[in-house]
């Protein structure tokens, strides 16, 4: 697929995922250890790349002097707008844009995130070769995204691509480490969470292509006890809940 064809299926997913994205419950989790691995600060400039409907920018822009968010998406964006208003936060602004090539200068900002997106791309070291670009010498970049043990990754690739056609590939936990041993950044750290989902609300804010819904719930329900999807699926109460495993890496940019 070429990246014009992917970046339209992006948009048109989440398009739709705009409004039900933001209201499922695990989006709004760990965001405070992001700010802890990267030590926002009151005079700390952020970008969140692949900003979303702003849940990770609005936090940031609590604790620091200025925060951009930058999505592809347009109805992202306005969720985001949205999002900033509710919130009374001042110190926002949000771009349009794409994630491979960023629209700003060489070292603009003192901290540069991203959550939730790279699985999403086409090529993510092109991705992180960027945002270490516009983060200024002696800032921090962070990555936070599903991560799964090599074993497991193509199953999840395929439920994925299932649920959500704009997904392209989960990295492996090796894969992620290898490309930040090899973006030049330095003082590496890495940490891991989980985010727990219920199968039905996920599959009501998603919109796979027709017939394929059923496909997923019972690829999930069947995994119940095997976990050859790296998800830990299970029954609660009657629901079917899974926990994605996400990594988050964080490195300094060479000063």
């Amino acid at each position: 697929m070429t990246n014009s064809a992917h970046q339209d299926l992006i948009i048109d997913q989440f398009s739709r995922q705009a409004i039900p994205f933001a209201k499922i419950p695990g989006h709004h989790d760990s965001v405070q250890l992001l700010i802890e691995m990267v030590g926002a600060g009151p005079d700390d400039t952020v970008l969140d790349v692949a900003c979303g409907p702003g849940i990770v920018a609005s936090e940031f822009a609590r604790r620091s002097k200025a925060v951009t968010g930058i999505d592809l998406t347009p109805a992202m964006i306005e969720q985001a707008k949205r999002h900033q208003q509710e919130q009374g936060l001042t110190n926002l602004a949000w771009e349009l844009g794409d994630i491979g090539r960023l629209p700003f200068a060489d070292d603009s900002f003192s901290i540069v995130v991203t959550r939730y997106s790279f699985h999403h791309l086409l090529h993510p070291a092109q991705a992180l070769a960027e945002m270490i670009r516009v983060c200024r010498p002696g800032g921090r970049v962070l990555v936070a995204d599903v991560a799964l043990p090599p074993e497991k990754a193509a199953a999840y690739d395929r439920l994925e691509i299932l649920r959500d056609p704009s997904h392209t590939h989960a990295l492996t936990v090796p894969e992620f480490e290898a490309l930040f041993a090899g973006s030049g950044l330095v003082d590496c750290r890495q940490a891991a969470y989980g985010v727990e989902l219920k199968l039905e609300a996920t599959l009501k804010a998603s919109f796979p292509k027709e017939g394929d819904e059923e496909k997923v719930r019972e690829l999930v329900s069947f995994d119940i006890g095997t976990d050859a999807l790296g998800i830990a699926a299970r029954r609660e109460e009657g629901e079917v809940v899974y926990t994605v495993p996400i990594a988050v890496l964080a490195g300094d940019k060479a000063r």
